[in-house]
């Protein structure tokens, strides 16, 4: 199969549970290059725990990610699979972003430190062209002249821009959003919002979880509907304006719409 008809991101069967706790149930999804995908759902439908086990911050019980058709967490090793090490795992990770709802910033490193921890540590790169391409990268989120600040002294708006310059700093062929907005005060979400629009703009392959339905609306290519820990419907953005024919999908969208 070409490489372009290949889908960027494939979930295979994904199960994962936390004790007696059944959160992911048999998730299949495929994702192409390119596409912004939103997922909708309650609180503790498993929509974080998907894009957690899409990176492999948790591993599923059961089932596999495919990243361009490569699978996720594991190498074959005469004839077996076995887990990959800490290293290898890392920069595999590093080709799916992630960008949390409490940044996880360094708090005792400034701006452009955070930045640069992981391009330098996991990757192994030069500091001097790592150190260009923050800067570069600090322009395009409006935070140059924050540089050499702390997290500390930043607005909540302005830790999670920080936060998206240091997962654009890898190189991703994605970006995973979990909820980006929802430890915002209101006045500060359209600055973290109109970054996530530039990035979907520009083509960059997106996963959105979020109740910003409206921003979701306006910029995701499809939808995603879970209820738990099972996609219960998914469809474009006609899903969103009275299309979608599942009763539970219309009771959510009636309530966040």
């Amino acid at each position: 199969m070409p490489i372009d008809e290949i889908p960027l991101i494939s979930a295979v069967n994904l199960s994962k549970s936390y004790g007696s706790h059944q959160v992911l149930s048999a998730v299949s999804l495929d994702v192409p290059r390119g596409e912004a995908l939103c997922i909708l759902g309650p609180s503790g439908s498993g929509k974080s725990t998907l894009l957690r086990c899409l990176n492999m911050l948790e591993r599923p019980d059961e089932g596999a990610v495919f990243l361009d058709g490569a699978l996720m967490g594991y190498e074959e090793h005469r004839g077996k699979f076995r887990e990959l090490s800490d290293t290898l795992e890392s920069r595999q990770r590093s080709q799916l972003g992630m960008v949390f709802q409490q940044f996880n910033l360094f708090p005792h490193m400034t701006v452009l430190e955070n930045v640069i921890e992981s391009p330098r540590r996991v990757l192994r790169r030069p500091k001097g062209q790592v150190l260009a391409e923050a800067h570069v990268l600090l322009d395009r989120v409006g935070l140059s002249s924050k540089a050499m600040s702390f997290p500390g002294q930043l607005s909540g708006g302005q830790q999670q821009r920080v936060a998206i310059a240091r997962a654009l700093a890898m190189k991703p062929k994605a970006i995973l959003f979990d909820e980006p907005t929802s430890a915002l005060d209101p006045e500060m979400v359209t600055e973290v919002l109109q970054v996530i629009r530039s990035l979907v703009d520009d083509g960059m392959t997106t996963i959105i979880v979020t109740h910003e339905v409206g921003f979701a609306r306006e910029v995701c290519d499809r939808f995603v509907f879970m209820e738990d820990g099972r996609i219960v419907e998914e469809g474009a953005s006609d899903l969103l304006g009275g299309a979608a024919a599942h009763a539970r999908t219309r009771e959510f969208l009636a309530k966040v719409l």
